[in-house]
């Protein structure tokens, strides 16, 4: 029995084509994984299933759920199937989550209100899963205390309260350790169990390697490869499919940094808290000019709380953080895990560029510059954020912060939502960028080769119980 079949699926913004034709089949008990690079499409395939593309773009083609043509549906008859036939896990786990309330009550009315539970046992269900995820000290917690990992944890239960037999998981192991992501790719194999089905989106081969299943890769719109997921991933046919394999950090050449020895910041004793809880505790670090360090850790550990604290946007508990003298008040720029909290939503993002070059006095062309050395569609800036892709997103959040000539640039997570061939373009363009320039780059990451060949040095933080 087929469970989710597509046929001729094309996505459009007006008359330009963004996406197709795409035609496959996902057998019932059966799991299909979507790869490609930023931009590729795979995002608006999914919305284009659950039918809740961005504004301004349409599809057609023939989607059935179950043998049911569902594209066909009027807009509010396609929503009764949200959460109760078919679900999303998005990729941006803020943008799922109600900001005025507790994680874990939000997961209780899913369990509640879609999966038809009465109270005790929704509540019970949801503390189970929360337990079950490593989150149990986070379910009293607002989504805006939780770090993205813990937030994509949440979203991940939330998606699965309502019993959907479909679930879209559109980059479900972003931001996690692997210890973390070896958790959510766990439950994910699960869901296609009793007749369900999986469509999971992913940029991370090993994450494909192990939800297994076929497998379906795209570039630019369109399918290049497709089959099953261990004979493609082993013996790539096509040009994208072998450099997509090529590009793990752990193959990357050890870059070489222009460290001066001139300090540009100093941390001293930090304690660090959230929300009344301990997060860190005698943090130090020495930062020289033109160095790089990278910071890993556990999902929770603090990382970005950390980050924050560096850029003067939180006070330390205790200790305290100390800029170097030529450092001016633009001159940290941090790069957020979450691009959308870092945009307006309702400016278009050439007018937000427009706004930070008129501001600092940039030169438009350097941005442009920036801009195309890190692939972004000049297109791109007539658009909302939420009108882009993740990745897509990420590359122009980049360039602006690499366009105000920061001292010091805080990357917090700076390409958890990049394919891995543009990631290493993008990592190689900070190194190239900030070494020119003699900017000091404190990467955080959950990618240990990453740590390793990209940064001069490497600090370990681990979660406080």
């Amino acid at each position: 029995m087929i469970k989710l079949e597509v046929v001729d699926l094309r996505v459009w913004a007006g008359s330009k084509r963004l996406l197709g034709p795409i035609s496959f089949a996902v057998p019932a008990g059966g799991t299909l994984v979507i790869i490609g690079e930023t931009g590729a499409g795979k995002s608006l395939l999914a919305q284009a299933i659950l039918g809740a593309l961005p504004r301004g773009l349409e599809a057609d083609g023939d989607i059935r759920l179950g043998g049911r043509r569902i594209d066909d549906l009027t807009t509010a008859e396609r929503a009764l199937l949200w959460g109760r036939e078919i679900a999303l896990l998005p990729q941006e786990p803020w943008r799922a989550l109600d900001p005025l309330m507790a994680s874990g009550s939000q997961v209780t009315e899913t369990y509640r209100f879609v999966a038809g539970l009465e109270q005790d046992a929704a509540r019970q269900a949801s503390a189970h899963v929360f337990e079950e995820l490593g989150l149990a000290a986070a379910r009293r917690k607002r989504p805006g205390e939780l770090s993205g990992g813990m937030a994509q944890r949440a979203a991940f239960a939330a998606s699965r309260a309502g019993g959907a037999t479909l679930l879209l998981a559109d980059e479900p192991t972003k931001g996690l350790d692997r210890s973390r992501a070896q958790v959510i790719v766990g439950l994910l194999k699960a869901a296609p169990v009793h007749g369900g089905a999986l469509l999971a989106i992913t940029h991370d081969v090993s994450v494909a390697r192990d939800l297994g299943g076929s497998i379906l890769m795209l570039k630019d719109g369109a399918i290049v490869e497709q089959g099953e997921t261990t004979e493609v991933l082993a013996a790539p046919r096509s040009t994208y499919g072998k450099d997509l394999i090529a590009a793990d950090p752990a193959s990357w050449t050890r870059s070489a940094t222009v460290a001066n020895g001139k300090q540009v910041l100093l941390a001293e004793g930090l304690t660090l808290e959230r929300g009344g809880h301990c997060l860190v505790k005698d943090f130090e670090l020495s930062l020289s000019a033109g160095e790089r360090v990278a910071i890993t850790g556990p999902s929770g550990a603090g990382k970005t709380t950390l980050l924050d604290t560096l850029a003067g946007l939180l006070p330390p508990a205790h200790g305290r953080v100390t800029r170097g003298q030529d450092v001016a008040p633009t001159g940290i720029q941090k790069i957020y895990q979450d691009p959308p909290s870092a945009f307006p939503p309702r400016v278009t993002l050439g007018r937000n560029l427009r706004d930070v070059a008129d501001l600092h006095g940039i030169d438009w062309r350097l941005i442009m510059h920036l801009l195309m050395k890190l692939r972004v569609d000049q297109e791109l800036l007539e658009r909302l954020p939420d009108q882009v892709s993740g990745g897509e997103l990420q590359r122009i959040a980049i360039a602006r912060a690499l366009a105000v000539a920061p001292s010091i640039l805080l990357a917090d997570e700076p390409t958890s939502r990049l394919d891995p061939i543009t990631q290493a373009d993008t990592m190689k363009l900070l190194a190239e960028t900030t070494t020119e320039a003699g900017t000091s780059v404190v990467l955080v990451t959950h990618d240990e080769a990453m740590a390793a060949n990209w940064a001069e040095r490497q600090l370990g933080m681990n979660a406080i119980a």
